[in-house]
């Protein structure tokens, strides 16, 4: 049963990508409490295992049902690109009692007897109460579970805005609605996107474009539920997430390692995705400077390329960069 998002004359050219800490806390957490979708994320969860043991992530877990409604109040479509996470739940503390009182008896009543439980029956009669403690508590997983590796995660989701803008470039809205995800369908003569999605929706963008935003914890899903007065938005897997979690000496092939010296091989093995030097010198555990530098040997020497994407450069493999880290690749 799918969600179509019906587009006007205006809403293609207001197709925006952005990035949200806080729905990479949300998605995280929900990881936690479903077996098929940590896949991915083992090496996260063996590490974080203790300092999750220490939330009580109860009262959030009875607001995500296996299928249906979560409140969107609780995780509202980012404000900006690049929005920080205190101004999201500086947002999700303002939201209107009235509005969180709605967003808790949809999700509840998506879980047979969730409404009937004493942390359900709590958020029905205090919905501002509720509001409150939930986003006390999204800011302690947040602290807990996803900033320490934010600037990983963020490094990985630039990539991917910086991957798909650039297809949206080169081919339009109809190559890029095609390969974001095999649950889109993209209808360019009724100007509908169609997401396989449990439950059927009809969303009229109305003028308001459609965000997009990448997530690391969202995989294998899609997620497209947000209602009035919320901005239509789709949540999709970000790419690059199989080689999120492993570490450098995973990826460096040991002949690589002996020709271009091991740090430097790390370095160009590490960019599976476009990365700028910030975000790779985090992944990797060295100083800037030392990263830069071997970045910019590799660069003169053909194996990798820059580009501007923001305030930020970004590196990439080139070709040659390619066939030189994956020297077993047919």
């Amino acid at each position: 049963m799918p969600y179509h998002l019906h587009f006007g004359e205006a809403d293609p050219m207001r197709i925006r990508f952005a990035i949200s800490p806080l729905w990479e806390t949300h998605s995280a957490v929900r990881v936690l409490a479903r077996p098929a979708k940590q896949g991915y994320h083992l090496p996260w969860m063996r590490r974080i295992a203790s300092a999750a043991r220490g939330l009580d992530l109860g009262p959030l877990h009875l607001l995500m049902p296996l299928r249906g409604h979560s409140p969107d109040s609780l995780y509202p479509p980012p404000l900006g690109p690049a929005v920080s996470f205190e101004e999201e739940i500086a947002a999700v503390r303002a939201t209107d009692p009235a509005v969180a009182l709605s967003d808790f008896e949809r999700a509840l009543a998506e879980t047979p007897g969730a409404a009937d439980t004493p942390e359900g029956r709590r958020m029905l009669a205090d919905p501002a109460g509720a509001t409150e403690r939930l986003a006390a508590l999204l800011e302690a997983a947040w602290e807990a579970l996803i900033a320490p590796d934010w600037p990983r995660l963020r490094a990985l989701l630039e990539a991917d805005v910086a991957y798909h803008s650039r297809r949206l470039a080169e081919g339009g809205l109809e190559r890029l609605l095609g390969e974001l995800h095999p649950a889109f369908d993209w209808a360019a003569e009724t100007a509908t996107l169609t997401v396989a999605y449990p439950g059927e929706h009809v969303r009229p963008l109305d003028g308001q474009g459609l965000v997009l935003m990448p997530s690391v914890f969202t995989w294998p899903d899609v997620v497209s539920g947000f209602d009035p007065p919320w901005q239509p938005t789709v949540a999709y897997p970000a790419r690059g997430i199989g080689g999120l979690w492993s570490g450098p000496a995973d990826r460096t092939p040991e002949v690589l390692a002996r020709l271009l010296g091991p740090v430097r091989a790390d370095v160009l093995c590490a960019l599976e995705e476009p990365m700028g030097t910030t975000a790779l010198a985090h992944l990797l555990g060295r100083a800037p400077s030392s990263v830069s530098s071997h970045l910019a040997v590799l660069r003169d020497a053909g194996l990798l390329s820059s580009r501007r994407y923001g305030h930020q450069v970004l590196y990439e493999r080139t070709p040659l960069g390619i066939a030189v880290s994956q020297p077993d690749a047919k």
